[in-house]
């Protein structure tokens, strides 16, 4: 009865902010696979109360570095800063792109990049800035690669602090070979039933930890301040320093 019910009442999620950075090669308003994909996911999320946004970080001018800006490191402008703000103000990132050459795009690795940049960061509980926020990837193309692409974006966004949900990826790359990309006429991409059961688990996996994390106040912080390691107290060591 507890199963039955949970399904008749989809759970909302108001409240929750969403943040989607597109790593296309291609800038606005030219139609991108990526978009096509991602936007099933961000459509769930919209109908289930959670604010989004969507971001093509290619429309954007994002220095190359790893500092918070790279204004202040000989860079003539540097958007990346803006950008950090929508990434701090969510509490789902997911970040989404296209595979080329068996691997990520060169957006996407820039990125990624500038988000280890700021990962030093500490929010108010003197965690890592990213720490109480959940990631996930979406990944398209017509060749393949995309799972090598999912784990070295999930990777990279635990490393930083955020929490990956179970099945917290989603991807089309159709045949491997030469083919049709995924909004192509003919692709099978839209209507892949694969593809669409693995993009909706994601989505609601996504809400459902960061609805979590978000209700029990972020990762607990005991054990994990950055903080405290750095003033010497460090836990379950020895602390000469506060003996």
């Amino acid at each position: 009865m507890t199963a039955a019910r949970e399904i008749a009442v989809p759970p909302r999620f108001d409240g929750l902010r969403a943040l989607f950075i597109n790593a296309t090669l291609k800038r606005s308003p030219e139609p991108s696979h990526t978009e096509g994909l991602a936007r099933i996911s961000s459509r769930i999320m919209r109908e289930h109360g959670v604010q989004v946004e969507e971001v093509r970080a290619v429309d954007h001018d994002i220095a190359t570095g790893v500092w918070p800006d790279m204004t202040e490191h000989g860079a003539a402008l540097d958007e990346w800063p803006a950008l950090m703000e929508k990434v701090l103000a969510a509490d789902i990132l997911v970040l989404a792109g296209p595979v080329w050459l068996g691997d990520n795009s060169s957006v996407m690795k820039r990125v990624v990049e500038r988000l280890y940049g700021c990962s030093g960061s500490l929010n108010d509980a003197g965690q890592y800035a990213y720490y109480g926020r959940v990631g996930g990837c979406v990944i398209t193309g017509n060749e393949d690669g995309a799972k090598h692409c999912a784990m070295n974006v999930l990777y990279s966004l635990q490393h930083l602090g955020f929490t990956i949900p179970p099945q917290a990826d989603a991807g089309w790359v159709g045949a491997a070979g030469p083919g049709p990309s995924y909004m192509d006429p003919g692709s099978g991409g839209p209507e892949n039933d694969f593809t669409n059961r693995n993009t909706t688990f994601m989505t609601y996996n996504l809400m459902h930890l960061a609805a979590i994390l978000r209700g029990a106040g972020g990762v607990p912080a005991y054990g994990n301040r950055r903080s405290e390691w750095d003033a010497g107290c460090a836990p379950d060591q020895e602390n000469p320093e506060h003996r």
